[in-house]
């Protein structure tokens, strides 16, 4: 995620064009800020970013720092995002 190489549209659309771009939101093009800003599909994700929100200024806050790392990589475990699938991973038995 952090180096834009990731199951997303804006990476399919530069390097595997076989694939589609759109994300399933309905968005034309799905983009890395996309998912982590305003995709609908992740709203009940997004609360991880809750705290950066004042200093959340695009996506570089959270690519950059610390804090914004650590709430990046909470918000891909529970939302599944930038998989090929999307979707969460299962819950353990």
């Amino acid at each position: 995620c952090r180096l834009g190489h990731a199951f997303m549209g804006e990476y399919y659309q530069r390097h595997v064009p076989s694939e589609d771009v759109a994300c399933p939101c309905g968005k034309h093009l799905q983009t890395r800020d996309h998912i982590l800003l305003d995709c609908e599909r992740y709203d009940k994700h997004h609360h991880h970013f809750a705290a950066l929100r004042p200093d959340l200024n695009g996506t570089h806050v959270l690519l950059s720092m610390r804090k914004g790392i650590s709430a990046l990589a909470k918000f891909i475990q529970s939302s599944g995002a930038f998989t090929k699938t999307g979707e969460p991973p299962p819950l353990d038995p």
